[in-house]
């Protein structure tokens, strides 16, 4: 059986410990068996370079160098490592290490919850088979992003809440490889409630079965 890992904290607003357990039964429907923690001190534990996932749901906070070093060299090893909205994407804000890693990292989301439209770019990608694009009310994520990311879809600023952001296209989800290990990210999900959109619980829960060593 494949074994994953959650690890949940940080800012409140984001709804941690609900979505840990949004993605815990998500996953355990796939059939892994789940570990889950509140404590980051579990990415320091030599033992996680044995798991087949690890899924973060921690919005901002500060992690020691050290742990942070042991949690890389999991994924670099081949652990898979997958997650959403500022729960991966906005983790660590001082760690460039991780921001790497992931390959992007919030910067802001102009006009807060509003709708927008999610283009998806790469329909062939079992990830996104069958998805067409679609309406989403949230925070419209802009990040600052990798260049070799591999985008699978993509959102357009209207400039409507921010002049410098019209017609820019920016990347929601994406896939990429960190040493041998798989990285997936998806920047849908502000609260657990999210998850009852079905395009955007489909594209994480696919990208964290793609993930899986």
């Amino acid at each position: 059986m494949k074994k994953a890992l959650i690890v949940w904290g940080g800012w409140e607003g984001h709804e941690p410990e609900k979505c840990s357990k949004v993605i815990q039964e998500i996953l355990e429907a796939d059939g892994m068996s789940v570990r889950v923690e509140s404590n980051y001190q579990a990415f320091a534990d030599p033992a996680i370079a044995d798991l087949d996932l690890i899924v973060p749901v921690i919005t901002q906070s500060e992690i020691k160098k050290e742990t942070l070093a042991n949690l890389v060299s999991a994924i670099e090893g081949g652990v898979g490592f997958a997650g959403f909205h500022g729960g991966m994407g906005d983790s660590f804000r001082s760690e460039v290490t991780y921001q790497v890693m992931v390959g992007g990292q919030w910067v802001s989301h102009p006009g807060n919850i509003i709708d927008y439209e999610v283009n998806i770019t790469r329909p062939d990608d079992p990830i996104m088979q069958g998805i067409s694009d679609f309406t989403y009310h949230s925070e419209q994520y802009y990040m600052h992003v990798d260049p070799s990311n591999e985008v699978l879809a993509t959102t357009t600023f209207s400039g409507e809440y921010s002049s410098w952001s019209k017609d820019v296209v920016m990347p929601v989800v994406w896939k990429r490889a960190h040493g041998k290990g798989r990285v997936f990210y998806s920047a849908l999900g502000h609260v657990a409630s999210e998850f009852e959109n079905r395009e955007m619980k489909t594209i994480l829960q696919r990208g964290m079965a793609w993930a899986v060593r």
